[in-house]
């Protein structure tokens, strides 16, 4: 009988593996979290600096964010995404290696395209947004698009990955409906959960 879970733990694990990219590491995840909680708090100490008020609600609204912070904020947040994509693909090319698996493949193509096409129509919009002076909203609309992506990217890899997807567009709806907590739900959004999930699929996957 055990002989028979075996095999058939076996022939599952061997379906996975050609159905699915399961080189993704949680590390990635904690790396991302973390440099997006850093990135945060040089906005808010920023802002802190400029207005002497220590109130974290209301930092996205229009009022708060123009000319040299509106810029400040915009280069924080290009850091942070190409800190997060190059810690992200350090520790994934480190688990293939670990794995002996290949990175580059047909699952990784069609993982790759499945994020990237709502990143891109999400990056365009969140920018057009940020253009009208509607910071708020743009920074909604990432936790929204970047969701959306994680949702698609999730059919050619691990599904905990859709679960992620699905608490990120619920932060950044309920960030539209409370406005003035935009960046608090942003920082949850890319900084506390990626970190708990970074830790959940580190210690379920890559132990």
């Amino acid at each position: 009988m055990n002989e028979h879970l075996e095999n058939l733990k076996e022939i599952r694990t061997l379906m996975e593996r050609s159905s699915k990219f399961l080189s993704l590491s949680g590390l990635s995840g904690i790396s991302a979290g973390i440099i997006a909680l850093v990135g945060a708090f040089m906005v808010y100490t920023e802002k802190v600096k400029i207005t002497g008020n220590s109130d974290p609600k209301g930092i996205l609204d229009a009022a708060n964010v123009e000319g040299d912070f509106k810029l400040y904020v915009f280069k924080i947040a290009l850091f942070t995404l190409l800190g997060a994509l190059i810690g992200g693909i350090y520790f994934t090319i480190r688990k293939a290696k670990k794995n002996k698996e290949k990175v580059w493949n047909n699952l990784s193509k069609k993982l790759l395209i499945n994020l990237t096409i709502p990143l891109i129509a999400g990056a365009i919009y969140s920018l057009a947004l940020v253009q009208q002076n509607n910071m708020w909203m743009a920074a909604s609309s990432t936790l929204i698009f970047y969701g959306l992506a994680l949702i698609f990217a999730s059919n050619y890899t691990v599904r905990d990955v859709f679960s992620l997807g699905i608490c990120e567009i619920s932060l950044g709806l309920l960030s539209i409906f409370f406005t003035g907590y935009t960046f608090l739900f942003w920082v949850i959004g890319f900084g506390l959960l990626h970190i708990l999930y970074g830790g959940l699929m580190y210690f379920k996957y890559d132990k």
